[in-house]
């Protein structure tokens, strides 16, 4: 009963201990996806592709699993926050930015919910991306 019991226990710690590997595991692949997106951004400067590129991210970095929902929701967040700092600094408390945030926070939110990230894709845009 005790070697029943031991090997019970055992294997639960090791599949608990599995899906916490596999969490961080999600996040950081999709850290990296949040990353390529904003790489591509950059790369594709292309007029009114922001929000596709935030929902693409976001939709990548879902797609990996509950580690990369949380990984995107973090660091989406995180880059509003800071814009919104930046922003006050910059204009001062005028709600500059609020409208361009709140549409950013959206696509953020149609690519982790698994929505298809071409919804917001500029006409144009090229394959690559």
């Amino acid at each position: 009963m005790k070697l029943f019991t031991g090997l019970i226990f055992c294997s639960l710690a090791l599949g608990v201990s599995s899906q916490w590997y596999a969490f961080f595991g999600e996040a950081a692949q999709g850290a990296w996806d949040m990353m390529r997106a904003y790489s591509d951004m950059r790369e594709a400067n292309y007029k009114n592709s922001d929000k596709y590129f935030h929902a693409r991210g976001n939709y990548d970095a879902a797609q990996r699993g509950p580690g990369g929902v949380w990984a995107a929701e973090k660091i989406s967040d995180a880059r509003e926050n800071l814009q919104r700092v930046t922003d006050l600094f910059k204009y001062g408390d005028s709600g500059h930015g609020v409208e361009d945030s709140k549409a950013d926070q959206a696509a953020n939110e149609w690519g982790r919910s698994g929505r298809d990230p071409n919804h917001f894709r500029p006409p144009g845009l090229p394959d690559k991306y």
